[in-house]
């Protein structure tokens, strides 16, 4: 199963504006080319043009219809010849020369040059005659399947430990720090400190969660909000289904509307010849507390199964933000305002409960999970972290609250086979400081979401921030070789620093890594460090003997 990544890359646009740039004089060299050939195309037409409008004659309104339809021939056969000229020349053989360098440049070591103006130009002998190439990406998926053959690293590699060992004893990762890799293709572990230490994992939690959602809902599980009549009292319930994705906003961007869900119910009601209701809103899919044991914060709206827009006042839609008090009730008076735009008097809404016997006049649903699922890590969102830990908690038979959905993400991580000796959960997001994972789970978690066996776990990989152009790694690793290459999920608290994901080697390996750390005083050096050695990793064509 393959997930697309649905909003981050908008991130990716300076980089491909560079791109363009450097594209550009090969365009305007090709354009020039082709022009002789254009202007030759629309000659030969023009006869035949001619000879279509003559024909008409001055009746009507038709030789207005024929020249437009032979300017659009015209038109069209010009971009056709610009297209298969620009695509091509062709060769003898019937293939385009362009197809044929590039097949014999796959062939090679190198890529292609990206212009005098990157902040990677060589500017040595080398490049005299001529622009050096640059290092080509392997297959950031290669050998998932077991069918690659082994690599062997080149003669003299440094071993792996040489490499990792000096970074993670920076003096900026703290008082103590663990970290594994291993193969994702083989599940050998290449190098390990202190694998099986548990530490505070900070936001890294969230892979955990997202396994354990995914593995207990199915990717393709959506979170439904509902809107229901009460046949006997007239009382209308908007039904909180724990979408952590609802949006009231106008601009939906895919995501559940609570204005399409108006939209329906109001058609819904005009058919029962209703247009007036008492509004309640019924939020008993979770249970306990809202409140995280962190007390009020910007990182987290009060969790409960019926928000919209994660209860964020200025607009925002990831990171800190401040939060309305009550998330539900404000839903539920932005549902109200919009059923009176379409000429239903509406109360003010209360808290109540659906009966069995209400009637569902109208629902809206999430994506799949598999898209909630990729949000969440993409962006760290702590507000969904916590709804996908009430539900799983609720698919599993586990009471929805924090407790609860704790439970269920260990016992759904026991069931995959996974490594939980030293683990320790109390939340989904990872705010809470009693949370406990080793780098072992860590990597475990991510080489289950690559096995061929588990396509179910896919969106845990694709999920993660792309270093250099996507979520939390967006402005990170740009101005090293490990842009593109590095995806990890970014873990911070107060004296933590974490870090886990995959990169691709330079001899083309999958490898999963968990680097954690406490005892930090300065996070942005942490971080630093952090990524100088997944950087490392990323570049290093180890011995992994």
């Amino acid at each position: 199963m393959v997930v697309p990544e649905l909003r981050g890359w908008r991130t990716a646009g300076p980089r491909l504006a560079r791109l363009a740039r450097a594209a550009r004089p090969r365009l305007t060299s090709a354009a020039r080319s082709v022009r002789p050939r254009l202007a030759r195309a629309a000659r030969s037409v023009r006869p035949w043009k001619a000879r279509l409008t003559g024909r008409t004659g001055p009746r009507s309104a038709r030789p207005r219809t024929w020249r437009y339809t032979a300017g659009a021939a015209t038109a069209g056969l010009a971009l056709a010849a610009g297209v298969v000229t620009a695509a091509g020349p062709w060769d003898s053989t019937g293939q385009r020369t362009a197809e044929r360098y590039r097949a014999a440049a796959l062939e090679h070591a190198g890529g292609a040059d990206h212009g005098r103006g990157s902040d990677t130009s060589d500017t040595s002998d080398a490049s005299v005659g001529g622009p050096a190439p640059a290092p080509s990406a392997a297959a950031v998926l290669m050998g998932l399947d077991g069918t690659a053959a082994p690599v062997r690293p080149a003669a003299g590699a440094a071993a792996l430990s040489d490499v990792l060992d000096p970074l993670l004893a920076d003096t900026a990762l703290g008082t103590g720090h663990s970290a594994v890799v291993v193969d994702v293709a083989s599940g050998s572990r290449l190098y390990g400190r202190d694998a099986d230490r548990a530490f505070t994992p900070a936001s890294t939690t969230k892979i955990a969660t997202a396994t354990a959602a995914l593995s207990a809902l199915g990717p393709d599980h959506r979170f439904t909000t509902r809107a229901a009549l009460e046949p006997d009292t007239g009382e209308l319930v908007l039904v909180g289904g724990g979408d952590p994705t609802l949006t009231a906003r106008e601009d939906d961007r895919g995501w559940a509307s609570l204005r399409t869900l108006a939209d329906y119910t109001a058609a819904a009601l005009a058919e029962r010849g209703l247009s007036e209701v008492t509004l309640s809103y019924d939020t008993t899919l979770y249970a306990g507390s809202g409140l995280h044991p962190i007390g009020v914060n910007d990182n987290l709206a009060r969790v409960t199964a019926l928000t919209a827009d994660e209860a964020r006042t200025d607009g925002s839609t990831s990171g800190p933000a401040p939060r309305v008090g009550d998330p539900a009730a404000d839903a539920a008076r932005a549902f109200g305002r919009f059923l009176a735009g379409y000429g239903i008097k509406v109360s003010d809404p209360g808290p109540s409960k659906a009966t069995g016997r209400a009637q569902t006049l109208a629902t809206v649903s999430s994506p799949p999970l598999s898209d909630v699922v990729e949000r969440m890590l993409t962006n760290s969102d702590n507000d969904i972290a916590e709804a996908l830990a009430r539900q799983t908690a609720a698919a599993t038979g586990e009471r929805p609250d924090f407790a609860g959905g704790a439970r269920a993400i260990a016992a759904r991580l026991k069931l995959l086979g996974l490594p939980l000796t030293g683990a320790a959960f109390h939340d989904g997001s990872g705010l809470d400081r009693a949370d406990r994972l080793t780098a072992d789970l860590l990597t475990a978690l991510l080489r289950a979401a690559a096995d061929p066996a588990r396509p179910e776990l896919r969106p845990v990989l694709t999920g993660l921030p792309v270093a250099g152009f996507t979520g939390t790694l967006a402005d990170r690793y740009t101005s090293d070789g490990a842009a593109g290459i590095v995806r990890a999920k970014t873990g911070t608290l107060t004296g933590v620093n974490t870090l886990a994901g995959t990169a691709v080697d330079r001899d083309g390996r999958l490898l999963a890594f968990a680097f954690l750390t406490e005892g930090t005083t300065d996070p942005q050096a942490a971080q630093s460090a952090l990524d100088r050695t997944a950087t490392a990793l990323a570049a290093c064509g180890c011995d992994h003997r």
